[in-house]
């Protein structure tokens, strides 16, 4: 035999006897990972029970066997618990198996990739958008990307969001976020949107008002939020990264909101251009200071006051610092507040592009700041006047502003409410209530300016709705406003034992003494001495 040929058969079965070291293995030559044994094993046991045809009545049978050939106790409680755990481990894995084709066949079913979706979830709806991510895996890994939370608006009817949930989804939206809208929704009938139209035929009757004037009216209830000051504490965490681009911010009946957390979060939202509270507990100076100093691009300010009447705390230098500040306003609301006509003079004086005033539900305001406001070199250009429930405002005043309007001033003026569920204060009685058409030119207003749409609603006492004696052509208008009136007739008046305010005697106006306004003269009531820098 050849030696080589020996040689070589004996060094090969001397080295069978010695166990090979295991060389690694390349999952990517083999195309993929190689199953271990024991899960082969497992595979082929699974299998096998999978194709039983009455599993439970086999797998109970095999159960009951298997702990009767145990011993001891302790063996027993052994096995049923391995039974249990196993049988556990084993539906939980079913599930997860049927969790995996359904995102498998969403994923193939759903026509839109990603990007796609994420732009369609964007423009949902905040709680449209959470019903979408508790869909399946797919939605909700869609529904996280930050351009889906650029606008929140997590108010409803009823409370729900909590703070939790708020911060999620303003560090969700990082540096996104442009519009952030939170608490409880004030209903219809307790605040009146800018976003409501303005206009309504004059063929259908104005609702006057069925309870008599005096007669103590309750307060609306209103829902109050879950939140609480610490809600809009996102806002300012990373150096205020998740406020710095805010546009828009709407707080709703926050009760637990107070002046630090507003001015916090306002100082991080540097960038705002919109700001509506509403039934917020905080006061009206406060948070104007914040507002002229760190908000200067601001250009719509809704303030809605929690309390009618109680807060006097606007001041004139606030007044002023929120006319050098803020000099882009546009559309202006002090609600429910205690305002003096004096300060609401220097508002309307300074903000050279006001369009939109509504001071409706506010006392102390007699309607002196309105005169010589439509003339001079610059006529302030307003569109939108609203004036509803002032209790101290003057019939005499609104006759001079109407006689103003009917002389050429206020050309821009296009809507104008003068309404008032207690009728006009009389001019030397705050608790004389009347309305004297002689002193207010209602129905030259309607015909000479069909283009303002005037709502005057007052009192059903001695009072009637009478706009049907205009015709079609009298009452069209080229503009996009709809002309409205109730032209009410007759005078209104009642004894101070009877009225229900004569627990506050004043108009608020203290500072103001000349019943008689001597001196209101000619423009001595514009040049006051307060100057706007």
């Amino acid at each position: 035999m050849d030696p080589l040929l020996l040689s070589s058969s004996s060094s090969s079965s001397s080295s069978s006897s010695v166990p090979k070291r295991p060389c690694p293995r390349d999952p990517l030559a083999a195309g993929g990972p190689r199953v271990p044994s024991d899960l082969a094993a497992m595979d082929c046991l699974l299998e096998a029970f999978l194709s039983l045809s009455d599993p439970s009545l086999a797998l109970d049978l095999s159960l009951d066997r298997l702990i009767g050939s145990r011993v001891l106790e302790s063996d027993k409680d052994r096995a049923i618990e391995g039974a249990i755990r196993v049988g556990s481990a084993l539906l939980e894995a079913a599930k997860r198996s049927a969790r995996k084709r359904a995102i498998n066949h969403n994923s193939a079913s759903w026509p839109l990739p990603a990007d796609l979706t994420i732009k369609v979830f964007s423009m949902l709806d905040t709680w449209s958008l959470c019903h979408a991510a508790a869909a399946c895996s797919m939605f909700n890994k869609c529904a996280t990307d930050p351009l889906c939370y650029a606008n929140i608006d997590l108010t409803a009817a009823l409370p729900k969001a909590n703070n939790m949930v708020v911060s999620t989804m303003i560090q969700r939206a990082g540096k996104n976020l442009q519009s952030l809208k939170l608490g409880v929704r004030p209903s219809p009938t307790s605040t009146a949107e800018f976003s409501q139209p303005m206009s309504t035929s004059t063929k259908h009757s104005i609702d006057t008002f069925g309870l008599p004037w005096n007669e103590k009216r309750p307060r609306p209830r209103r829902e109050s939020s879950v939140l609480t000051r610490s809600c809009l504490l996102a806002l300012s965490v990373d150096g205020g990264a998740s406020g710095a681009l805010l546009r828009r911010l709407h707080l709703y009946n926050i009760d637990k909101m107070d002046n630090s957390a507003l001015c916090t979060a306002l100082v991080a939202c540097q960038s705002l251009l919109d700001l509506e509270l509403i039934g917020l507990h905080v006061e009206l100076r406060r948070t104007l200071d914040v507002v002229s100093t760190h908000c200067h691009s601001i250009e719509r300010l809704f303030f809605e006051s929690s309390d009618t009447g109680r807060d006097d705390s606007l001041k004139s230098p606030t007044c002023i610092g929120l006319v050098n500040g803020c000099p882009n306003l546009t559309t202006l609301a002090l609600r429910g507040f205690k305002l003096h006509d004096h300060k609401v003079r220097i508002l309307l004086k300074g903000f050279r592009s006001l369009k939109f005033v509504d001071f409706s539900t506010s006392y102390s305001i007699t309607g002196m700041f309105l005169r010589n406001l439509g003339n001079g070199t610059n006529p302030l250009a307003l569109e939108v006047l609203i004036l509803r429930d002032c209790l101290h405002l003057k019939e005499v005043e609104v006759s001079r502003f109407l006689s103003a309007v009917l002389d050429g001033d206020f050309k821009t003026l296009r809507y104008l409410d003068i309404s008032n569920k207690d009728g006009l204060s009389a001019n030397n009685d705050w608790n004389y209530r009347c309305y004297n058409p002689s002193a207010i030119p209602i129905s030259r207003v309607l015909k000479e300016r069909p283009d303002i749409c005037l709502m005057a609603n007052f009192p059903p006492e001695g009072s009637f709705i009478d706009i049907e004696h205009f015709s079609d052509s009298e009452i069209s208008s080229s503009t996009s406003f709809q002309m409205m009136a109730a032209a009410v007739f007759g005078s209104y008046s009642t004894s101070s034992s009877d009225s229900s305010y004569s627990s506050d005697p004043g108009s608020g106006n203290e500072d103001v003494h000349d019943v008689n306004f001597a001196f209101y003269g000619a423009d001595s009531y514009d040049e006051m001495e307060f100057q706007l820098a």
